[in-house]
This record gives structure tokens, C-alpha cells and sequence, in this order.
């Protein structure tokens, strides 16, 4: 047996190269209906894609935002007393957590009942939601914002008319810019704005805060002293041990009546939700995907009835059953798995592009491809299973009439 013959193929077999060749020609003697077919795939095989992508990238979003904003910040704020009332943090509650050993700083803001106008002709009833409060010298540090026009408040302003605008309180206000002399009516008195802040993820209370010193707070606006917002950053290793004292620290003779919270436990809650609703959506799109592998189906049914001749041809020139059903077969699969691709490359533009508007990472991950391309492919071998099996049942007498 010379090696010529050793390597040529066996008879009765088809080769693969052939099989492809041939199955790619079935497809492009009908390419509208091809394409219509793989269109149902394609959305199915995206919607997937961009629902595993999406929440990916937003995950790794929402990862490198707690890492940025840090996990271990830890707020104190008055519950409510045994009578039903509000409670009150005592006045040196911020010195006394001051002094556990892993906290690192303790900064802390009063609420007053005074309001912010940006002129003294608005009717009083339109406070646009703001607060004014007073704050600690080293608060924007604490809850991990910065000033983004202008400046903070310093030992000499924090007991002068003078104000920090958080950033959605610059926003109610119509206040875009500092220029020299601007100016708010807070209290029933002219205050100088000095600054505004960047917004803060974790305390969006900050944000449409109007922010004064302490000593200002007291002498311009009645503020008995109390804090009513403390924030506390403590040693990364050491939060729940800090977290545990925090109560009887701040008032402890009340402990009860102390609220402690820790903000980043909101972004936890929130990953949470979105991934609640990617469910949802994969249904969706394994839907679109079933709808699709019907198209496929639908497809193959149809051009095995418009094909009798050519599988009664084939048949009385050699072609075995198995022959013929692995045609039809490879049809099927290799109009799915077009589909997939293309659903593929769609999904992962789609994930790209929202990802680069939120300013994302763009994360997709090979569960997401892979597995919308081999389940297109599944989808497509299921859908043509029976058309094939009916084709090479055919018998090629039968066939040869339509010719």
C-alpha cells in the first residue's frame, strides 16, 4: 500500500473540508433567508453577552469605586429616645471616639434649623431641600471629596459668615462659579460663599449641605453645639471591632439612642440589586435565542422540501444517508454559529461603548462569549437534527421525480 493510499480518505467518509464547502454553499444559494435566520441568533447570543458584560464591567466599576472611596468609614448619628423623641449626641462625643486606639480621624457636622437662599426675596417655603450645617475643619478628607472650586473652610473662616457649598446644593442654588464677593442669604444674614465641593458618593447628605464653621454656626445661627453626623475612619482591619464600641463611646450613658452605620454597605446593596436584575435580562435573551434556533429550524425544514432533487442527485451518484444528514447538519450549525459570532461582536461593542460612557472598565468575561457562541451552536445543531434525519431518509427514487 503505497502512502498515497495509506492517507487518502476512507471510503464512505466525508472529508470535513468537504463538508464545510458544501454546507457553505447551501447557505449562499439562499442568503436573505441565511440572513434573516441568523439574525434571531445574533440578538439572542448579544443580549446575553451584554447583560454577563455590562454587569461585569459594572461590577468592577463599583469594585475600584469602594476601593477608592475605602470601606472603612463608619457614621454616628442620634436615633430616637426611649419617649419617642429624637435623641442628641453629646457635645464631646467626637473627642471621646477620638480616643480608641484603631480610629484615625473623627470629623462631624451639626445640622441647624436655619435655611439657604440664594437671595433674601425668595419666599421662605422654597428651601430646595438644603441644609445648612456646620462642619468640622478636616470633613472633606474624612468623607473622601475634595473642593472643586475655591476653598474649605480654615481656622479663620470657620467663625466667620462664611460658606462651603456641597455640590447639589450649588446646583439648587444656580451657582456654577466662585467669583470674589459671592455671596447666599443663610439665617437671615448675608454669608460669603468660599468654596464648592466635589460630590461625595458615600454621604450624599454633604451634597446639598450649605456647610459653615462651627463657631459660626453658634454665633450667626443659634446652633447649641451638638453634633448630629459624625464620620469616622478607622483602620482598615479593625472596622467591625471599631464599629462595635462606637455606641457606648459616643454617648454612654445612651448607647441605645446612638445610630451606627457604615455608607459603603449602600454600594454592597446596590451590586446586589443590579445582579438581582441580570437574571431577568439572560431570560430575555435566552428567549431571542430560542426564538432564533425556530428560525434556524424553520430554514432547514423548508430548503430540505426545496432540495429533494438535489438529495436524490447526490444519492444516486453515491451519497450515503450519513452523508446527506451531516450536510444538512453542518447547515444548521454553521448558520447558528455565524449567528453566535455576530451576536458576539455586537454584545461586546455594546459593552464597550456604555462602559466608556460610565467611565467602566470594560470587563467581559469568557463565560459570556464562549458561552453564547456554544450555546448558538447547540441551539443550531438541535434545530437542524430533525430536518437532516428527514433528509437522509429521503429515498433517492422519490427524490429524482421533482427533477
Amino acid at each position: 500500500m503505497t502512502a498515497k493510499a495509506a492517507t487518502a480518505a476512507a471510503p464512505g467518509r466525508l472529508h470535513p473540508a468537504d463538508l464545510a464547502r458544501t454546507a457553505a454553499v447551501g447557505l449562499r444559494t439562499r442568503r436573505m433567508r441565511a440572513a434573516l435566520s441568523a439574525l434571531g441568533i445574533a440578538i439572542g447570543v448579544a443580549a446575553m453577552v451584554a447583560v454577563l458584560g455590562l454587569s461585569a464591567s459594572s461590577q468592577a466599576g463599583l469594585l475600584a469605586e469602594i476601593d477608592k472611596l475605602g470601606t472603612n468609614l463608619l457614621t454616628v448619628s442620634p436615633g430616637q429616645a426611649l419617649n419617642g423623641e429624637d435623641a442628641e449626641l453629646p457635645l464631646d462625643a467626637a473627642s471621646m471616639i477620638a480616643r480608641i486606639g484603631p480610629v484615625q480621624t473623627v470629623q462631624s457636622t451639626g445640622k441647624t434649623d436655619a435655611s439657604a437662599f440664594r437671595t433674601p426675596y425668595i419666599p421662605q417655603s422654597n428651601t430646595n431641600a438644603l441644609t445648612v450645617s456646620a462642619a468640622s475643619l478636616d470633613l472633606p478628607a474624612a468623607v473622601r471629596t475634595t473642593v472643586a472650586q475655591g476653598r474649605y473652610l480654615n481656622t479663620a473662616t470657620a467663625g466667620q459668615p462664611v460658606a462651603v457649598l456641597g455640590s447639589a446644593a450649588a446646583a439648587r442654588l444656580g451657582i456654577a462659579r466662585i467669583h470674589p464677593g459671592q455671596r447666599i442669604w443663610v439665617g437671615g444674614m448675608w454669608f460669603y460663599v468660599a468654596g464648592i465641593l466635589a460630590p461625595a458618593p458615600l454621604t450624599n447628605e454633604i451634597d446639598s449641605s450649605v456647610l459653615v464653621g462651627f463657631r459660626a454656626a453658634q454665633k450667626y445661627l443659634h446652633f447649641d453645639g451638638h453634633p448630629t453626623k459624625l464620620y469616622i475612619r478607622a483602620e482598615t482591619g479593625q472596622v467591625e471591632d471599631v464599629q462595635q464600641v462606637l455606641a457606648a463611646t459616643a454617648n454612654p450613658q445612651n448607647a441605645g439612642e446612638v445610630s451606627v452605620s457604615q455608607p459603603s454597605e449602600a454600594l454592597v446593596a446596590r451590586a446586589a440589586a443590579q445582579s438581582a436584575l441580570n437574571g431577568l435580562f439572560l431570560g430575555l435573551g435566552a428567549v431571542a435565542l430560542l426564538v432564533g434556533g425556530i428560525g434556524v429550524a424553520n430554514t432547514m425544514v423548508i430548503s430540505v422540501l426545496e432540495r429533494r432533487s438535489e438529495i436524490g442527485l447526490r444519492r444516486s451518484l453515491g451519497a450515503t444517508k450519513g452523508h446527506i444528514r451531516l450536510q444538512f447538519l453542518s447547515e444548521a450549525v454553521l448558520l447558528a454559529a455565524l449567528g453566535g459570532l455576530i451576536g458576539v461582536v455586537l454584545g461586546v461593542a455594546a459593552t464597550m461603548i456604555y462602559a466608556l460612557v460610565k467611565d467602566w472598565a470594560t470587563v467581559v468575561p469568557p463565560l459570556a462569549w464562549a458561552g453564547g457562541l456554544g450555546a448558538s451552536i447547540a441551539i443550531g445543531a438541535i434545530a437542524g437534527l430533525l430536518p437532516a434525519l428527514r433528509a437522509a431518509r429521503m429515498p433517492p427514487t422519490e427524490a429524482l421525480r421533482t427533477v
